[in-house]
């Protein structure tokens, strides 16, 4: 299995990725959620496809505010999960952000997410929470 994480050329394509995989959890707790609005929010975002040989099964999005690197949105397409590619993607995020000289990865995910087992895996605490998610982050160290 050949992965590599590209630049989005394609953002509508990367939004209806994200809105897709999200179907549900937009349902439940943003139900006029649609892809254009998910461009809206991640167009200004650092996008990358994330390919395994050569075929998009997934986007990271990054945000960079100060010493911090925010990992904004992380999807894999269902019939790729569990196959390493997040935890793959986590270890790309670690590294860009070390790159750019940021001691930290944070992110926010639903309560509910199954995601939450594989953020804890690899090291990320919760640092603060509300009623619908966990804010986590990882200190980076070289």
């Amino acid at each position: 299995m050949k992965l590599t994480f590209l630049p989005s050329l394609n953002l509508q394509r990367a939004a209806e990725f994200t809105f897709n995989n999200m179907r549900d959890y937009y349902a439940q707790f943003a139900p006029d959620w649609d892809a254009d609005k998910v461009l809206g929010v991640t167009a200004e975002l650092i996008n990358y496809d994330i390919q395994v040989d050569s075929e998009t099964v997934g986007v990271m999005r990054l945000q960079y505010d100060g010493n911090t690197c925010i990992l904004r949105d992380l999807q894999v397409i269902p019939s790729a999960q569990n196959k390493g590619i997040g935890s793959a993607a986590i270890e790309e995020a670690e590294r860009l952000a070390l790159g750019a000289n940021i001691n930290s990865l944070e992110l926010r995910v639903f309560k509910v997410s199954p995601a939450v087992s594989l953020y804890k895996k690899v090291g990320f605490v919760i640092k603060s929470e509300d009623d619908r998610f966990f804010n986590m982050t990882k200190p980076l160290s070289t």
